[in-house]
């Protein structure tokens, strides 16, 4: 078959390592003018592996598979240099947790660093680009693909038999105009993630950093709101995510260069009802008002003390920021975030206070907005000729289950099961 792969991430990196070197003709269509400014798992990913059946999507991923691509990544290093940890192994820091109400998630992590990642993404693209097979096509963004009787259409002109889009959160255009063509793909479209950026001194976190390398809990907040840890960065430094008409704020950490602040994210899940069909709308709604707040391509710096107080803040006190000065303005987030938001968010920081005393200080750092899309789901069942991998399928939300879920749609290409159910 002549297959189009729309997109070069983690998800289309699992299924072209299945094809590679396969009777299949497979051509890889990339909107960055070259490897060198793509990325995996969007942009400024920090390259943080885990192996769980707790997180990471929404489909089993058996942990064997998850285990071999955290090899796969972790070999294509130049060195195999790798930071671990095992989130809640030890039974005393579970209890703790438990006890105050969290529920604390166990997984295994492996942590390449971004300094690494853009080398093993090269790499990775080095030995696809030795399989006859495989081609790649640099600043080509489709913007259209259209179903026909006997295959599908790319952006108008080019006709393969069928295309997998593996496009990510931030392809979210695309997949917006595809599904608004093809409705029936929806199977469900009702949550979304809202929530901050929080940035304290290492010492306070210093001790569940060394244990654990990152700490996922989840609590039930008291307005009914889930709230969870997610992309724990020690020594990290805090990024902003230009998503193209808006601009959402991240964390990373590096192998090498280390700042003196952990930075993590904390989020509201929200799962709303109908009529709610647009959870994507509804979260670039919110980052759009932030940034109309801070100015363009900027996120909203509030201290935690002001944060609760609905202050804006105009100075900083101990805690200093590793985003740069020029990508965020001082502010108030609660004129941009829905009050039972913020409200969830603040009881989460003070019970964690209870367990890790010193995250509730008044001059930790709230960084605004960090959304967390959860792309519709699709069914895969619905169409043998169009399908879709990874974080834009609403299937998977990391590195490792994106590329276990494009390895997994490539097992059923090879096999010609194109009804699966993944």
């Amino acid at each position: 078959m002549r297959i189009a792969v729309i997109g070069f991430g983690a998800a289309a990196i699992g299924l072209l390592e299945k094809l590679k070197n396969s009777n299949h003709e497979v051509h890889v269509f990339e909107k960055s003018n070259d490897i060198y400014s793509s990325s995996i798992s969007g942009i400024r990913a920090d390259g943080k592996l885990f192996v769980s059946t707790e997180m990471g999507g929404e489909i089993y991923i058996d942990p064997l598979l998850q285990r071999r691509f955290v090899e796969y990544y972790i070999n294509f290093t130049g060195k195999r240099e790798v930071e671990t940890g095992n989130s809640f192994a030890s039974e005393d820091y579970y209890r703790k947790f438990y006890e105050k109400g969290f529920l604390p998630i166990s997984s295994q992590f492996f942590h390449i660093g971004t300094d690494q990642l853009k080398e093993v993404l090269f790499n990775i693209y080095e030995q696809f680009c030795k399989s006859a097979n495989i081609h790649f096509h640099f600043s080509t963004e489709v913007t259209e693909v259209k179903e026909q009787p006997d295959g599908v259409i790319v952006n108008g002109t080019e006709r393969f038999d069928m295309a997998v889009i593996a496009v990510g959160r931030s392809g979210h255009k695309l997949i917006n105009r595809t599904i608004s063509e093809y409705p029936q793909l929806i199977k469900n479209n009702t949550k979304v993630d809202l929530g901050i950026r929080y940035e304290l001194p290492n010492h306070i976190v210093d001790e569940i950093n060394r244990e654990m390398y990152e700490f996922k809990v989840k609590y039930k907040s008291r307005t009914g709101y889930m709230v969870r840890t997610f992309c724990n960065n020690p020594s990290g430094f805090v990024v902003t995510e230009n998503y193209g008409d808006f601009t959402t704020v991240n964390g990373h950490a590096k192998m090498r260069e280390k700042s003196g602040n952990t930075n993590f994210a904390i989020l509201a899940s929200l799962v709303l009802t109908e009529p709610f069909n647009d959870p994507i709308g509804y979260g670039s709604y919110i980052a759009k008002l932030s940034n109309l707040l801070a100015g363009e391509g900027k996120v909203i710096l509030q201290t935690y003390s002001h944060f609760k107080e609905s202050k804006r803040t105009k100075n900083l006190y101990r805690v200093h920021p590793t985003l740069e000065p020029e990508k965020y303005i001082l502010g108030d987030i609660n004129l941009a975030f829905p009050r039972r938001i913020i409200e969830s968010i603040i009881d989460f920081i003070e019970n964690l206070n209870t367990v890790i005393p010193g995250v509730a200080n008044n001059d930790n750092l709230v960084y605004a907005p960090e959304i967390k899309f959860y792309s519709n789901r699709l069914n895969n069942q619905i169409s043998a000729r169009l399908k879709f991998i990874g974080d834009c399928s609403g299937a998977t939300r990391s590195i490792i289950y994106a590329t276990a879920h494009g390895y997994l749609m490539a097992e059923a290409i090879e096999s010609n099961n194109f009804n699966v159910d993944i």
